[in-house]
């Protein structure tokens, strides 16, 4: 339990951070579930297009630091991997 003044703002201050953190990642995986829905479902068009509107949400939660660099170029990576392998 935070003692002083300052670890107890420091508690208010890291669960209204959690929080704001937890909405970006959730919209995050709705965008991605978008994509993976449209592949799933075999439609390129629509795939296509939930993949760029993905994009820059990926990297936005990049500069927001919810998610590292890497893991995101790696979810567009793969994502657009598979939306090009359709037929």
């Amino acid at each position: 339990m935070a003692n002083t003044r300052s670890a107890k703002k420091m508690v208010r201050k890291i669960a209204a951070r959690t929080e704001v953190n937890k909405a970006r990642r959730s919209r995050v995986r709705t965008y991605v579930r978008k994509v993976e829905e449209a592949i799933a479902a075999g439609d390129k068009t629509a795939a296509q297009e939930a993949l760029r509107v993905a994009q820059p949400e990926l990297m936005r939660a990049v500069t927001k630091g919810v998610m590292h660099k890497n893991t995101s170029s790696r979810k567009v990576s793969r994502l657009s991997a598979r939306v090009g392998a359709m037929g």
